[in-house]
């Protein structure tokens, strides 16, 4: 746990003691259930609310914009669910999402799915149908009559926690709840359905008092016994994912005192330095044939995998990335360790990643005269620019990676797309928590506008790399201009759905439209009070992103791109083509 949440917790259990004394002392002043529940929230760290408002709402919105809790109003509910895991990450703090009822609720879904794939803590506060309308054909009316319950308003899939709050004496059951899950490893996704006319009745209980704490999961001294004795039988691999992200420091240690070969899932980009010796490269989506080329030719007894799901995306299911004698695989998730490779022999180990490597560096012996693995080391290709013809993707991320990645402590992340494979493929980090990407739910949309949220939390800069088809879906541009959010947008403009082109080109099906009318970024930008750049040639790239860098308000990089480069994406489809997805 990192000492930012320390704090969190810290402050919280005061905050909720003081609140206990507000209603245990039964105060003058009296409290409807929306200010109450808006109360827990805040007491339980929220800082940030993003949402799209609507009548049947309207009792919590008010609470909301008379609390401690800034409240920041989208352009679309999608917009603000992906907004807000983006803010979570930022912020390492929970965040709440509000809708109001019907549509507002089922368009927020599609983010707060990619909040529980992503293992986000988000909070969702919708409105629903008072009791005396339903039925009755009320407006948007969200009831049994007319939207399915199971999953939306009961715990599922969708939501680790989900009720309906009928009446005020469900609070302290609630606010128990949410708690505990907030105190819980990993994410934490909840729904709190609050009628109309509930959200406006007077509060008649007071709240217990809850304690917000964090529960990790331990390990046994058994255990890491067991782990120092089979990595000290020969060479291994340590494969880092993305649940990883809090124990950067450890993993090097691990790795510098044993000399183990390093890789990374797409995620986990800059938790172990890219830069580093010990660095063989990012395995899966838009990786590095260095990593199969260490496999095959130094192929370790074991591989430590420490917080990824090695799910098709990090390993493609590939036997070239088993070792020759199995998995150590660690996860606070004890359903993760042998899923992704079911036949391969498994050492399952469930804690947190944190937890588990200071333990095991506790116990591991001190071998300072270890010798490094002769690792296969990937080299930069320093491609210059043309003055002729449109932008290439690889002349694009050069000048990112020389701008921005290293230039800045900006948060750089990119949408689904050749965009992303482009980033993750050429892009280096060397240090964590700077790479943000979805390569799980993978929805277009998730980037373009969580880049709100990330640069809101962050109060600085945050950078998202997308491409014009997800631009068009919801950028969210108009709310940063609004609360003058310093996000930046760089579009890869080629005028189609360019992943999908050369995936259909590559599966051998023809003739397929993929294209889009071509749009100006920069005239749409201008047109909603946001500043941009329109980059028709690789020399004025740098130009274009130094000044989107500096300026104080939300910025808009149009970059017209060459549209026959093609994405290092044949991983990807040869995956496709595994599971018979070719017309060959």
């Amino acid at each position: 746990m990192d000492v930012k949440f320390q704090d969190t917790q810290a402050n919280t259990t005061e905050q909720l003691n003081s609140t206990k004394q507000l209603f245990d002392s039964k105060p003058s002043v009296t409290f409807s259930v929306a200010e109450a529940v808006v109360k827990i929230l805040g007491d339980m760290g929220v800082q940030y609310a993003f949402g799209v408002s609507g009548g049947a709402i309207a009792p919590v919105w008010a609470a909301l914009h008379q609390s401690c809790i800034q409240v920041l109003h989208f352009r679309h509910e999608a917009g603000a669910a992906f907004a807000a895991i983006e803010a979570y990450f930022a912020s390492d703090r929970p965040v709440v999402v509000f809708t109001t009822a019907g549509p507002g609720i089922t368009n927020a879904l599609t983010g707060l799915l990619a909040a529980r794939w992503e293992g986000a803590k988000v909070i969702f506060v919708s409105a629903s149908t008072s009791a005396p309308q339903r039925g009755r054909w009320a407006c948007q009316e969200t009831s049994s009559y007319t939207m399915p319950s199971a999953g939306i308003f009961t715990s599922g899939q969708i939501f680790h926690y989900a009720t309906t709050l009928e009446s005020s004496d469900q609070l302290p059951e609630v606010s128990r709840r949410l708690a505990l899950g907030l105190g819980q490893p990993g994410g934490f996704v909840a729904h709190i359905s609050i009628p109309t006319n509930i959200q406006t009745s007077t509060l008649n209980t007071s709240l217990p008092r809850v304690t917000l704490s964090q529960s990790l999961a331990t390990v046994t001294e058994e255990t890491i016994a067991e782990c120092v004795r089979l990595l000290s039988e020969g060479p291994f691999a340590i494969w880092v994912g993305f649940g990883a992200r809090g124990a950067a420091k450890d993993i090097r240690h691990l790795a510098e005192r044993t000399g183990a070969a390093v890789m990374c899932s797409p995620r986990a980009k800059g938790i172990f330095p890219e830069d580093h010796p010990q660095f063989v490269g990012v395995t899966g989506f838009g990786g590095h044939e260095s990593v199969l080329r260490y496999m095959q030719e130094q192929r370790p007894w074991y591989t430590l995998v420490l917080g990824t799901r090695l799910g098709e995306l990090t390993s493609f299911w590939n036997p070239e990335m088993i070792s020759r004698r199995g998995f150590l695989h660690v996860d606070i998730d004890p359903e993760v360790p042998g899923t992704a490779y079911p036949s391969v022999k498994t050492f399952a180990i469930q804690s947190d990643v944190g937890v588990f490597l200071k333990a095991l560096l506790k116990s591991f012996p001190e071998r300072p005269g270890t010798s490094k693995v002769p690792l296969l080391l990937r080299k930069r290709n320093v491609i210059h620019p043309r003055a002729d013809g449109k932008v290439r993707p690889d002349v694009l991320m050069n000048m990112i990676q020389r701008v921005i990645v290293e230039q800045s402590n900006a948060v750089v992340m990119t949408e689904v797309g050749n965009s992303l494979v482009w980033a993750i493929h050429v892009l280096q980090f060397a240090k964590p928590c700077r790479f943000r990407i979805s390569t799980g739910f993978g929805s277009m949309g998730h980037f373009v506008t969580g880049v709100v949220g990330a640069a809101l939390a962050r109060n600085g800069k945050a950078v998202a790399i997308v491409g014009d088809g997800a631009m068009l879906m919801n950028s969210e541009v108009n709310t940063a201009v609004g609360y003058q959010i310093p996000a930046v947008w760089i579009v890869l403009n080629d005028g189609r759905y360019n992943m999908c082109e050369q995936g259909m080109t590559y599966l051998g099906f023809n003739g397929v439209d993929a294209t889009i009318p071509q749009a100006d970024f920069v005239k749409i930008a201008q047109g909603m009070g946001a500043d941009g750049m329109r980059v028709q040639s690789e020399y004025d790239i740098q130009a274009a992103l130094e000044k989107a860098m500096a300026s104080p308000g939300p910025f808009v990089v149009d970059i017209l791109i060459e549209p026959t480069s093609t994405a290092p994406i044949g991983s990807r489809l040869d995956s496709l083509i595994s599971q018979g997805a070719t017309n060959y």
